[in-house]
């Protein structure tokens, strides 16, 4: 997942609260609380659908269960193209769960740590991306809403100009604006978005990414202490070697999570489910 990209749009009209707490403060503070949500999402499968699309190219919907399988995530495919999998098909895909459940039981030590050090370079890419988000913007109190229910702050974000990105993942921050709803109980972030307002190259003369390109995340508790995604939607408008030939969109949908133990974790066992928060 890729927690690791963030967002803006308009808030709409929202009153400014006159004891609004400071920007960057109110950051800091919610940063912190999404961190300790980043360490403990690992601990947790789920559902994912995915809804993916390219220019001039039909729409494409696949959905996986996602179990941590011996230390890193396993996509096992439960509907393809829209549909459920026919029973040949759903047994197929068990059968090769269940061998990868045994290959990974069965790997050298080197093999197994080649194995989770990628999976923990994916993550620390979006964690290093989540701490930039405090470095990369000055922040101000847009004012306060109330968001399903909960009382939040509006927070936008506007790249300063000194802003100098620490790797080439950060880049994109320079070229953004960011919106953050941020729940006054808990901190927590139930909605961001963000559009990139300046092109932004990334790969020197090869490919940039243009204005126009969006990004929204919604999160839900999953506990009483705990939030995670619930949506993200991407809209991407990219230029490769001068032409705007990369454009594409994709969303993906999370539901159905459940707290795992040791035995899930290495066998793929049915986990017992975590309780949401009211």
């Amino acid at each position: 997942m890729n927690t690791s990209v963030l967002i803006a749009l308009t808030c709409g009209s929202v009153a400014v609260a006159a004891s609004a707490p400071d920007g960057h403060d109110l950051m800091s503070h919610s940063v912190k609380v999404t961190e300790a949500n980043w360490k403990q999402a690992p601990h947790y499968s789920f559902t994912r659908t995915d809804l993916k699309s390219k220019r001039d190219s039909a729409p494409n919907r696949n959905q996986y269960h996602v179990l941590m399988i011996e230390g890193s995530p396993y996509l096992k495919l439960v509907a393809q193209d829209g549909q459920p999998l026919s029973a040949a098909e759903a047994q197929e895909q068990e059968q090769k769960f269940q061998r990868e459940v045994s290959r990974r039981q069965h790997e050298s030590p080197r093999e197994r740590r080649k194995r989770i050090e990628k999976y923990n370079q994916d993550r620390n890419r979006d964690h290093a991306l989540l701490v930039e988000l405090c470095e990369a913007f000055d922040y101000s109190v847009a004012g306060e809403q109330v968001l399903d229910g909960r009382d939040v702050w509006v927070l936008h974000g506007a790249p300063k100009p000194d802003y100098v990105p620490k790797n080439r993942e950060a880049k994109v921050l320079a070229g953004m604006e960011v919106t953050f709803w941020i729940d006054k109980k808990t901190y927590q972030w139930p909605r961001i978005e963000a559009e990139v307002k300046t092109p932004v190259s990334l790969y020197g003369l090869i490919g940039k990414v243009n204005p126009g390109t969006k990004f929204l995340l919604e999160q839900e508790p999953v506990s009483s202490s705990l939030w995670l995604p619930r949506h993200f939607k991407m809209q991407v408008s990219a230029t490769a070697l001068g032409f705007i030939n990369q454009d594409s969109s994709s969303e993906e949908t999370y539901t159905d999570y459940h707290r795992i133990g040791r035995e899930t974790a290495e066998t793929g066992a049915t986990p017992v489910r975590a309780g949401a928060a009211q």
